[in-house]
């Protein structure tokens, strides 16, 4: 069963940093792009950053340029996103998806999607 599963959010203050995982299974992972998206409430999905199947492309959405780093580990089929310096404006829930070898800018060119991990950013 193919499935994309994201861990590591949870509630963090300004300024803090935390650090999500998106493991897939029954999947190679390291045949696809990996996107991150995230969902605030009452807001359109957006992406965050992507990164391709060998690691040799990157991307940031410019309200985490600087802040947010893209990263995997293929032998552990797993993709990382280390978020650094989070703001109030970062809550939302995270998810991560697959397409096939290279980003893409939208959201329907990506096969398989997580369930999601909510993040939360308050003092």
């Amino acid at each position: 069963q193919l499935q994309l599963v994201e861990s590591g959010g949870g509630l963090v203050q300004p300024g803090g940093s935390l650090r999500l995982s998106c493991a897939a299974s029954g999947l190679i992972l390291g045949n696809y792009a990996i996107g991150w998206f995230r969902q605030a409430p009452g807001k359109e999905r957006e992406r965050v950053s992507c990164i391709s199947f060998n690691s040799g492309y990157t991307d940031y959405e410019d309200s985490v340029k600087g802040r947010f780093t893209i990263s995997r580990v293929n032998a552990k089929n797993t993709v990382y996103l280390q978020m650094d310096i989070l703001e109030p404006e970062d809550t939302a829930v995270y998810y991560c998806a697959a397409r096939i070898r290279y980003c893409s800018n939208y959201d329907n060119d990506y096969l398989y999607w997580g369930q999601g991990t909510q993040v939360t950013v308050s003092s």
